[in-house]
């Protein structure tokens, strides 16, 4: 079986961004989602519009981005607009809060381990294809935050969040942290959730990781310890679980001493079960080529 092609490239520039996109091969066609983190009030880590306009543009897309779960500047509409206003999120391209207004949009996972049901923004049924444009870094719950958690607690609506968080137990919010399940319930939720997005999109989907401003913190910390780790590089695949598990492994074999901190965020949340869940289901392999460009 030919194993999943991950390309790598370590000057991570707006130029690279879009270099990487080119050289997996794949075009995205029609109306393009382009899967984003709009980053907490207080976050400096996060991806920044300025930083990625150039490749969102390339695609003529539209950045995507739906409400939290919990307290902070995210979790209504009327907030996380006023957020998205002053990130500036809307200042060189189109930005659509998917789950701004309800009813959301129910996808099946019918072989899901935890999750039947996955519930994202009802605007995603507006789009043809998907680029995952994430920043991989540490993740205060699952470990680490990359391809696969854009693609489960990314794109999912508020009930979605809390459906994935409680491991199916409720989509009521206000009981979210009443209802936190066993942890790799959690992570396989997640991989549930992942596939049923990526079904969707019957692999209309590009997937960029960039491995800058690594903190054990995710963006959507608004308090987030500073990077832990210097800039790694830029990957891109078509697999999300190929491309989360290229990270870890540059992680792991990296000679940065800083690494010590963002693997034991990782390892003690077990992070790496989403990815062999995910696996597990049929979403992506863990088995990869790694593709250096200069």
């Amino acid at each position: 079986m030919e194993k999943s092609k991950v390309y790598f490239i370590k000057d991570i520039t707006p130029e690279n961004i879009i270099k990487a996109y080119e050289v997996v091969g794949k075009k995205l066609e029609g109306k393009v989602a382009v899967k984003m983190h709009s980053g907490e009030h207080g976050n400096q880590n996060y991806l920044k519009p300025e930083f990625v306009k150039d490749m969102v543009q390339h695609v003529n897309g539209t950045v995507v981005e739906c409400n939290t779960a919990y307290e902070g500047a995210r979790n209504s509409t009327e907030k996380h607009r006023e957020l998205i206003k002053e990130h500036e999120w809307e200042k060189y391209f189109p930005f659509d809060l998917m789950d701004a207004e309800g009813p959301d949009m129910e996808l099946d996972v019918p072989n899901g381990k935890i999750l039947k049901k996955n519930y994202v923004g009802k605007n995603l049924a507006n789009y043809d294809s998907l680029l995952v444009l994430s920043h991989f870094k540490g993740h205060a719950m699952g470990g680490y935050g990359g391809a696969l958690k854009q693609l489960s607690i990314g794109c999912a609506s508020s009930v979605g969040k809390t459906l994935i968080h409680t491991a199916g137990v409720t989509d009521d919010q206000k009981v979210l942290f009443d209802n936190l399940p066993e942890q790799d319930h959690f992570l396989e939720a997640m991989a549930d959730a992942a596939e049923s997005v990526v079904n969707y999109f019957k692999g209309n989907a590009v997937y960029i990781n960039v491995m800058k401003n690594i903190s054990v913190d995710c963006d959507c910390d608004g308090n987030a310890s500073a990077p832990c780790m210097k800039d790694i590089g830029i990957l891109a695949s078509l697999d999300p679980v190929v491309i989360d598990q290229a990270c870890l492994d540059l992680v792991y074999n990296s000679e940065d001493p800083g690494k010590d901190k963002l693997i034991e965020r990782i390892e003690s949340r077990h992070g790496v079960h989403t990815i062999e869940a995910a696996a597990d289901l049929g979403v992506g392999s863990r088995e990869y080529e790694l593709i250096t460009l200069d």
